[in-house]
């Protein structure tokens, strides 16, 4: 077994959302979720079918954001794994309706940070071990920390 890691690209400007599911149906109730949720979310979904044709299936409204989320599922190459990039929108407003999506299985990772995939391949293939979502802690918030993360909420809508 080999251990590598792949950094995702993700465009200034747009989310990521990194998942495991199960079945070929994915890609179509993943593009519903997207859209039934946000009229002006742009995206593009990829999502590595594991048996079969084994094949990258696409999805999404933004050519640009598919084309991105292909390059990043082939690099990643894990069966059943799903990317969806994004931008005019944030992972908490699609979160809780991918986990309620019958094949969604674990979600890695939802974020606008820089990513890297955790892989371990074998003779049959790679699987996703986690991820490394940003990066780690400089300290511990203070008073004005404090304030400029309320102050954050609050301007982007999340907080009254």
């Amino acid at each position: 077994m080999e251990f590598k890691t792949v950094t995702l690209e993700i465009p200034v400007g747009c989310n990521l959302i990194l998942g495991q599911t199960h079945f070929i149906k994915t890609i179509e109730d993943l593009y519903e979720i997207m859209v039934g949720i946000s009229s002006q979310v742009k995206f593009g979904i990829a999502f590595c079918e594991a048996s079969g044709a084994c094949l990258i299936r696409v999805a999404g409204n933004d050519h640009i954001l598919q084309d991105i989320a292909t390059i990043n599922a082939k690099n990643i190459a894990a069966g059943h794994s799903f990317l969806i990039v994004f931008k005019d929108a944030y992972p908490i407003n699609f979160l809780n309706a991918i986990k309620q999506c019958p094949e969604v299985c674990t979600i890695y990772c939802a974020t606008a940070n820089p990513v890297q995939v955790i892989l371990a391949e074998t003779s049959q293939g790679q699987g996703i071990l986690g991820v490394i979502d940003g990066f780690s802690p400089k300290g511990i918030e203070g008073t004005k920390d404090i304030k400029s993360r309320q102050d954050l909420l609050r301007h982007i809508g999340y907080k009254l």
